[in-house]
């Protein structure tokens, strides 16, 4: 198993092999992820908000903050957490102009959830008219093997634990921290994947987690019809995690197409990405609980 750390931050790979594995991969989403049309026009900002943001140290989530820090109002408040406090403090260092807290945690055990709890429920202020939540860490898993060899259940357990349960038990505790009030906006964003829809030999973790993760989030948009929710698929990222795609995949098709994308300069920067997800949530337009693609926004 890959240590947890070695590129959780980033999130992104889901579309590599699917650009290769089906020409027309876009075809096959489901018609209900295509946000709806709206003749509202797309707010100004995100409001005076408390953002918290896991994954922040790195890839999408670094970026991620940087786009948040554009898009919300004075009073704002930015909750970035992450397991590499270095390089969180140098991004807190970044954003200039707003209130910025790092919490050095593993989201995959319970202290560090307390701790992302404990810093959020610090900076938030009765005048915030906004709570955004970006359950953004995640990690490739052992993409070296195959579904039959994952025998070890504390391995496929660990796995899960970061992947699924980290975000559903964190977005349970902000819920019931930040409860539905009048005055207060809710959004939870799930930073999601193709793989959540389409199966890729050799990445059956990775598949598993996200398809669990946006089932969670469908589940909750029907349990909480005041809330928005949102699962973004970021599409084939120029990250980490997708070296480690490119070089530990065991499924020799899959390895290749990822290869390929970085070959075909077909990757896509994790800014140009976040540019499309905070015009999602600007439009806010999305069916709460869809899964929206970047190649459909």
């Amino acid at each position: 198993m890959k240590p947890r750390d070695g590129v959780r931050a980033t999130s992104g790979p889901g579309r590599a092999g699917e650009e290769a594995q089906l020409a027309a991969a876009r075809q096959h989403l489901p018609s209900g992820s295509d946000p709806p049309s709206s003749a509202m026009p797309p707010a100004a900002d995100l409001g005076r908000a408390l953002a918290i943001i896991t994954g922040a140290s790195r890839g999408f989530g670094r970026a991620l903050a940087r786009d948040v820090s554009r898009s919300v109002r004075p009073g704002s408040a930015l909750v970035l957490v992450a397991r590499s406090g270095e390089e969180l403090r140098a991004l807190q260092a970044e954003l200039v102009g707003l209130k910025v807290e790092v919490v050095v945690a593993d989201v995959g055990l319970t202290s560090g959830l307390e701790d992302v709890l404990t810093r959020s429920k610090q900076v938030f202020t009765e005048d915030m008219d906004h709570l955004v939540l970006f359950n953004n860490a995640a990690s490739l898993g052992d993409v070296s093997r195959y579904t039959k060899d994952f025998t070890d259940m504390a391995v496929v357990d660990s796995y899960l634990s970061l992947n699924v349960s980290s975000a559903l038990c964190l977005t349970a505790r902000v819920l019931q921290a930040f409860p539905q009030s009048p005055g207060l906006r809710r959004t939870v964003v799930n930073v999601s994947s193709l793989c959540a829809q389409q199966p890729f030999p050799s990445w059956v973790l990775y598949c598993t987690g996200k398809a669990a993760r946006d089932m969670t989030f469908r589940v909750l948009a029907e349990e909480e019809p005041d809330l928005r929710v949102l699962s973004y698929a970021p599409g084939p990222l120029d990250t980490s995690m997708q070296v480690e795609a490119r070089t530990k995949t065991a499924d020799p098709n899959l390895k290749r197409s990822c290869s390929d994308l970085l070959v075909q300069g077909q990757l896509l920067s994790c800014e140009a990405s976040c540019s499309k997800l905070m015009k999602v949530l600007l439009e806010d337009s999305f069916t709460s609980g869809a899964h929206v693609d970047v190649f459909d926004v």
